[in-house]
C-alpha cells in the first residue's frame, strides 16, 4: 500500500511496452553450489529485514547469474515490473510458475502484472486459480474484485470485495474497491466511511480521496471537493493515469459551480494525460476513426439493397427469445436509460455493453475490405456467427428465452452490417440526442480505455467518430428503417410516459408503471457505464442543452456536429 504505483491496491493504470529484453547468460555447466546457497541467503536475509530493494537487486544479479529458485524468479519480476519490462516479469513468472506449480506468491504476482497491463480476462484466470489453491487468501480475492470491475462485472466485484473483507476485515484494497463500487452508483453515504477508513491508513491515497471528493460535490460542499483534487493532483506520486482521472473529476467539480472554462481546462489536461499515457497502445497503426472512415468507403461500392436480408433466421435453435432487439446508437445518447427503464419490465431480458458479436467481427470485420464479403455471404457462413453470438450471450449470463431480449451496445452502430445481414427478424432502437451535447459528454467522461475510447479524447476525435457513425447508419437506413425506432433522449426525458409506451408498443410489449422505478432496477443491476451515478438520481433534464455553456469551447468542432443537429431537428442555439 505505500506504493501506489506498485501496490497491491492498484487504481487503472496503462500499458507501457516492455522494451527489447536483454538475453539472460546461459548456467555455466558446472555451478557452484555453495556459492548459490550463500547468495540465495543474502536475499533471504534482505527480504526478512524488509529491505525490499536490496532483495530485490540481489536477487535480479543472481537471476543473471544463473540461480534459478522460486524466491530470485519472484523478486527479478518484481524488479522487471518496477522497471516497467512487463513481458520480462510474465515471462520470468512463468518459469517460476514451471518450478514450483504451488507457488501462490507467483500466480499472484503474474494476476496483478497482468492487471498492470489491463489483461483483465487473464489475470482474473489467474487469480481464479489462486483462490481454487488458497481459499482464504483475501488478496487474491480483492484481485479478482478490481478485474471483475474493470470487465464492467461489478455484481460479481462487489461479491469478491465483501468476501475479501469478510477474510481480513482490515484489508484495504477491499474496502477500497467497495467505496470505488457504491460512489459509482451514486451511494456516497455509504462509500464515505469505507474511504475514511482507508485515508486513515494511507493518506491521500488517490481513489479513497476521489471517492470523497465525489461524496462532497454531491452533498454540495463543491469547494471542498474542489480543494481535495487540487490536493491529490500535485503528488508526485501519482501515475499519469491517477493524475489524469483525478484532473477528469475536478472538471466534473467545476463544472458543477458553473466555471465551465476552468472546468474545460481540467478535462483537457485529463485527457491529453490519458492520450499520452495511452498512446503506445492506442495511438499507433490504423486507428478506430480511420477504420470507421475505411467501411463508409467500403459501403459506397455495395448496393443498399445487399443488407435487407430475408427474414426468418437468426433464433437460437432452443431457449428463443420473444423478440430480439439491438439497442444501438452513439456513446452518451442515452442508451444505458433506455436499457434501465426495459430491464425495469418483467418480460424483458436486457444485457448491458458486452461484446456479443466477436466471432462475427473476426470473421468480416477484420479489415473493412470484409463488408465486401458480407454483403455476399450465405447461410453456411452466417449460421455459425449466430450460434456463437447466442453462446456469448449465455455466458455472459443473459437467459433470453421466452423475453424481449435486449442487447445494448452504443458502439454496435459500426456493427450494423453484421446485424442486419446475421439477424433480420431483429429491431433496433436507436438512441438519439442532441450532437453537440453527445460530443462533449463524451470529451467530459472517462471511458475504460479501448480503441473508440481513444478516439473520444480529443474534440476533433469526438466529433469525427460520432460524424462516421452517423454517416454509416444513413447509408444503412434503406435495410434499417422497417425494423428502426428512434428514440430522442431529450423526448424521453421531457415526456417519459408517452415515449416509454412508443417504444413498448414497437418492441409488442404492454407498458407498465413499473418502468418508472427504474432507479431501483438500475441499482440492483450495478451499471457500469458513466452513467450509473446519474441513472441513481431518477431521469434528469440536467444535461439537455449543456453544450450552449461551452459554445466557445466546442467551436472547432461545429462545423462537424451542426450539420447532424439541423437534420435532426435540433434548434442552432
Amino acid at each position: 500500500m505505500s506504493d501506489w504505483k506498485v501496490g497491491q491496491i492498484r487504481f487503472k493504470g496503462g500499458y507501457t511496452p516492455a522494451p527489447q529484453a536483454a538475453p539472460r547468460p546461459a548456467a555455466p555447466p558446472v555451478r557452484d553450489a555453495e556459492a548459490d546457497r550463500r547468495r540465495l541467503a543474502e536475499i533471504q536475509a534482505a527480504a526478512q529485514a524488509r529491505d525490499f530493494p536490496r532483495a530485490v537487486a540481489l536477487a535480479e544479479e543472481a537471476f543473471k547469474a544463473g540461480i534459478i529458485h522460486p524466491m530470485v524468479l519472484n523478486l527479478a519480476a518484481l524488479k522487471a515490473e518496477q522497471d516497467g519490462r512487463f513481458d520480462d516479469a510474465l515471462a520470468v513468472l512463468q518459469e517460476a510458475i514451471a518450478l514450483a506449480p504451488d507457488d501462490i506468491g507467483a500466480r499472484n504476482a503474474m494476476g496483478l502484472v497482468l492487471t498492470r497491463i489491463e489483461r483483465y480476462a487473464e489475470a482474473l484466470a489467474v487469480f481464479d486459480g489462486v483462490v481454487k489453491l488458497q481459499p482464504g487468501f483475501a488478496g487474491a480475492h480483492c484481485a479478482r474484485g478490481a478485474s471483475l470491475e474493470a470487465m464492467g462485472r461489478l455484481k460479481e466485484a462487489e461479491a469478491a470485495y465483501r468476501h475479501a473483507r469478510d477474510l481480513q476485515p482490515e484489508n484495504l484494497g477491499a474496502l477500497q474497491g467497495l467505496a470505488n463500487l457504491l460512489s459509482r452508483r451514486g451511494a456516497h453515504a455509504e462509500a464515505r466511511p469505507l474511504a475514511e477508513a482507508v485515508l486513515e491508513a494511507e493518506p491521500n491515497f488517490p481513489d479513497a480521496v476521489m471517492v470523497l471528493a465525489a461524496a462532497d460535490a454531491a452533498e454540495g460542499h463543491g469547494e471542498r471537493a474542489q480543494r481535495r483534487l487540487e490536493l491529490l493532483v500535485g503528488d508526485d506520486r501519482l501515475t499519469p493515469q491517477q493524475r489524469a482521472l483525478a484532473q477528469g473529476q475536478l472538471g466534473d467539480v467545476l463544472d458543477a459551480q458553473n466555471l465551465p472554462a476552468e472546468a474545460f481546462q481540467a478535462y483537457a489536461a485529463c485527457n491529453m494525460g490519458l492520450w499520452r499515457a495511452y498512446a503506445p497502445v492506442h495511438g499507433e497503426g490504423v486507428g478506430a476513426l480511420e477504420f470507421a472512415r475505411a467501411m463508409l468507403e467500403e459501403l459506397e461500392a455495395i448496393p443498399a439493397d445487399a443488407w435487407a436480408a430475408s427474414p426468418g433466421s437468426g433464433a437460437p435453435a432452443e431457449g428463443a427469445p420473444r423478440a430480439h432487439v439491438f439497442l444501438l446508437g452513439f456513446p452518451r445518447s442515452g442508451t444505458t436509460l433506455l436499457e434501465q427503464v426495459l430491464a425495469s419490465h418483467p418480460d424483458v431480458e436486457a444485457l448491458e455493453e458486452r461484446e456479443t458479436l466477436t466471432e462475427a467481427q473476426r470473421a468480416f470485420l477484420r479489415e473493412p475490405a470484409g463488408l465486401g464479403r458480407l454483403a455476399i455471404a450465405g447461410e453456411a457462413e452466417l449460421q455459425p456467427l449466430r450460434e456463437a453470438y447466442w453462446a456469448r450471450v449465455r455466458a455472459e449470463g443473459a437467459e433470453p428465452a421466452g423475453k424481449v431480449f435486449v442487447d445494448k451496445h452504443p458502439l454496435n452502430t459500426f456493427r450494423l452490417p453484421l446485424i442486419l445481414k446475421l439477424f433480420p427478424d431483429a429491431k433496433i432502437l436507436f438512441a438519439r440526442r442532441d450532437p453537440r451535447d453527445v460530443v462533449l459528454s463524451c470529451y467530459r467522461r472517462r471511458f475504460a480505455m479501448s480503441g473508440s475510447a481513444y478516439q473520444l479524447l480529443t474534440l476533433p476525435g469526438a466529433a469525427g467518430y460520432y460524424d462516421a457513425a452517423m454517416r454509416l447508419a444513413e447509408r444503412l437506413e434503406p435495410a434499417m428503417a422497417p425494423r428502426t425506432l428512434v428514440v430522442r433522449h431529450e423526448t424521453l426525458v421531457d415526456d417519459f410516459d408517452a415515449a416509454s409506451r412508443e417504444v413498448c408498443d414497437f418492441l409488442g410489449l404492454g407498458w407498465t408503471e413499473a418502468m418508472r422505478d427504474f432507479t431501483a432496477q438500475a441499482r440492483d443491476r450495478a451499471v457500469a457505464t458513466p452513467s450509473g451515478a446519474q441513472l441513481s438520481k431518477g431521469l434528469s433534464a440536467e444535461g439537455v442543452g449543456a453544450w450552449r455553456r461551452y459554445r466557445d469551447q466546442l467551436a472547432p468542432v461545429m462545423a462537424t456536429l451542426a450539420p447532424w443537429a439541423e437534420r435532426y431537428g435540433y434548434p442552432a442555439e
